[in-house]
């Protein structure tokens, strides 16, 4: 991969990314007893092309001064190769990944994860970390990175950490505002050329697999929100506001009745 193709990260989203490799290698160090190099590189590794039917994802949740959506896709030999090391296992790549290697696997990320949001608080205060299981993210990653380990001469890729254009807003932000000075006051500057993605929520509905599959054209799918109740704003997937719909100059568009940030956060 040529230089002009590899991303460039924001100051604070590659910050994020040194802390969290950092901690991953002292939770790793810790376990195995052995010193551990864990670095962030921003092309993808090779064969790291992403395989949804094996690819393991972790969903990380920030709280405190961070919010947005963080995301930890882990190949399924990576996984396997975690979670072995939690359980104290010899290395297999070519074992099953059982529910007890997810579960290991999700323990040792909730330890970085902890560990992260230590080394977080001097520039961006307290920060809440939480790592669980997940899907793949509906929403398009806004910065993504790889981090990969360093042991002796072997260098083995760990993981895909994805974040959201409202985390790397957040991370931007929640920086800015932890760090004192007169510059403060302007932090939202920060914000203004960040794109977020901004869609209409009309209802939802839970519906089996056949049912889905039975659906054909002029078919109709009722949804849990009645014709009066307002349609909700979502930003990045938040709600933010709630309205009704009206038509503008032939396009439909939202007269905002209701705002709803302060619940959402």
């Amino acid at each position: 991969m040529s230089d002009s193709t590899v991303p460039v990260l924001d100051s604070e989203v590659k910050e994020f990314l040194d802390l969290w490799a950092a901690s991953f290698a002292q939770v790793l160090g810790t376990i195995r007893g052995q010193p551990s190099a864990v670095e962030v590189r921003l092309d993808s590794p090779p064969k790291f092309a992403p395989d949804p039917p094996t690819d393991v994802h972790i969903l990380l949740l920030p709280g405190g001064a961070l919010r947005g959506e963080m995301n930890i896709r882990l190949p399924r030999p990576c996984a396997l190769r975690l979670g072995q090391t939690l359980m104290s296992e010899a290395t297999d790549e070519t074992k099953e990944l059982t529910p007890q290697v997810r579960e290991a696997c999700e323990e040792l990320l909730r330890q970085v994860a902890g560990q992260t949001a230590t080394a977080l608080k001097p520039k961006w205060g307290d920060v809440q970390l939480t790592a669980q299981g997940g899907q793949a993210p509906s929403w398009t990653p806004a910065a993504s990175a790889y981090l990969q380990e360093t042991t002796g001469n072997s260098v083995k890729c760990l993981c895909e950490f994805q974040l959201s254009a409202a985390a790397v807003a957040s991370l931007r932000m929640a920086q800015s505002s932890a760090e004192p000075g007169p510059e403060a006051a302007g932090n939202l500057e920060l914000l203004m050329d960040v794109e977020l993605k901004l869609a209409l929520r009309f209802g939802s509905r839970r519906m089996l697999l056949q049912e889905i599959l039975d659906l054909g054209t002029g078919a109709v799918v009722e949804l849990d929100r009645r014709v009066q109740e307002p349609v909700e704003l979502l930003l990045d997937g938040k709600l933010v506001a709630r309205g009704e719909v009206v038509v503008v100059d032939g396009n439909y568009g939202l007269r905002v009745t209701e705002m709803a940030l302060a619940k959402a956060a």
